[in-house]
């Protein structure tokens, strides 16, 4: 991959990753499903991994690349923990919409 980088460039990996990470922002502010806020808060963790292995291939070091492995492993028993608070929800009130849920504040 070290030649690729040199071909494409770092700052077409950053200029990448910053366009995900803002698509997943827009999506968690402007969205009022919460699956697509999940959606959306997984391609900014995404976004971040991908400049974590862009800069450790960049200076050769394998601590980026590491540190991705265990944050898609934390990354994925969060979706699975919180897609089963979805469905629990889903079943007491029928929707999953976030307006819906603030009335869970007691």
């Amino acid at each position: 991959m070290g030649n690729i980088l040199n071909q494409i460039g770092i700052e077409n990996y950053i200029f990448l990753s910053v366009l995900l990470f803002c698509i997943g922002v827009f999506g968690v502010l402007y969205r009022r499903n919460a699956i697509i806020v999940f959606m959306s808060i997984e391609i900014m963790l995404n976004a971040v991994n991908l400049l974590f292995v862009a800069f450790s291939t960049l200076h050769q070091d394998a601590e980026g690349q590491i540190f991705v492995f265990f944050s898609m492993a934390v990354a994925a028993a969060e979706v699975a923990v919180g897609l089963a608070i979805l469905v629990s929800i889903f079943r007491n009130l029928g929707s999953i919409e976030i307006d819906k849920l603030k009335n869970l504040k007691g």
